[in-house]
C-alpha cells in the first residue's frame, strides 16, 4: 500500500509515518518499480504499536528499546518489565507534581476571595512576589 493508503487507514499523518521512517522506528518500506514505497502489513502493525506506545507517553528511546525487544522473541520479558517500571515511576513523580503545582494555584486563587479592584488584588499580587521571593512565600 502507497504512505496514503497507511496513512489513512491508521489516522498517522504522512510526515509522522516518514519521520517515524527517519528515526528508525519503521523499517523502510520497499520501493515500487515507479520508486512509491510500498507498505504492507508488517508496517500498519508496527505503525500501530508505535501508536499505542505514544498513547502511553512512552519515549522515542523506549518505543526503539521496545521494538528491538519485540524483534527478539525468544528473550526473556524482564528487560519489557523494566522499561515499564521506570515509566511508571516517571508518570507517578509527574502526577505528584501536577498535584503540588493544582494546590499552588488553589493557594493563589483563594487568596483573592471577595471581587474588588485588580491594584488590591492579593491572587496577582502573590503572582509578582513568587516571581521575586519564590513560590507563593505571601501565602503561607
Amino acid at each position: 500500500m502507497k504512505i496514503g493508503e497507511l496513512s489513512a487507514r491508521s489516522g498517522v499523518q504522512v510526515e509522522t509515518i516518514r519521520y517515524y521512517e527517519a528515526q528508525g522506528l519503521l523499517q523502510a518500506a520497499a520501493r515500487a518499480s515507479n520508486n512509491y514505497r510500498d507498505y504492507d502489513e508488517g508496517h500498519a502493525a508496527r505503525l500501530a504499536f508505535i501508536q499505542r506506545c505514544r498513547s502511553l507517553d512512552l519515549s522515542q528511546a523506549d518505543i526503539r528499546g521496545l521494538i528491538t525487544l519485540q524483534d527478539e522473541p525468544s528473550c526473556g520479558c524482564e528487560r519489557v518489565d523494566d522499561v515499564l517500571d521506570r515509566h511508571l515511576a516517571q508518570v507517578s513523580a509527574r502526577i505528584a507534581e501536577l498535584q503540588a503545582l493544582r494546590e499552588e494555584l488553589e493557594r493563589i486563587r483563594h487568596a483573592c476571595a471577595a471581587p474588588g479592584r485588580v491594584a488590591d488584588c492579593r491572587a496577582l499580587a502573590s503572582l509578582n512576589f513568587a516571581t521575586a521571593v519564590g513560590p507563593d512565600a505571601s501565602l503561607r
